[in-house]
């Protein structure tokens, strides 16, 4: 399968996360995964970036953030209240764009992007 991932699950696997690390890493390495330059900056902010590049060495591709997806990310923004960062709101707008499910933990951002897109949780 071709999946977006979240940054959430990004850091699981980064961090080793015990509860997530497993069943995080396996969805990576067996599907065909798309990371963007967004989930890369949100990374940037909690781990070093050498250190991203260098661990996610089995990434398919690196997909530029688009003007229509800022685009997108900014009508999702006001259409949901602001209640999910910016950030999730690209992370939808690009999966949408890519026609490419989502991945992520974030109950809130489950509940919105539902409404525009394919959305699955790692079984944990």
């Amino acid at each position: 399968m071709k999946y977006y991932v979240d940054t959430c699950i990004w850091l699981n696997i980064l961090k080793k996360e015990k509860l997530f690390y497993k069943s995080s890493k396996e969805l990576i390495e067996s599907n065909e995964i798309t990371i963007s330059t967004i989930t890369l900056k949100e990374l940037s902010y909690k781990i070093n970036l050498n250190n991203i590049i260098t661990q996610l060495n089995f990434l398919t591709k690196i997909e530029k953030t688009k003007n229509e997806d800022y685009l997108l990310a900014r009508k999702y923004e006001k259409e949901n209240n602001f209640n999910l960062s910016f950030y999730d709101y690209l992370h939808v707008a690009i999966a949408k764009r890519l026609f490419l499910p989502l991945v992520t933990r974030d109950r809130d951002l489950i509940i919105f992007a539902k409404t525009h897109i394919q959305v699955f949780k790692p079984n944990y």
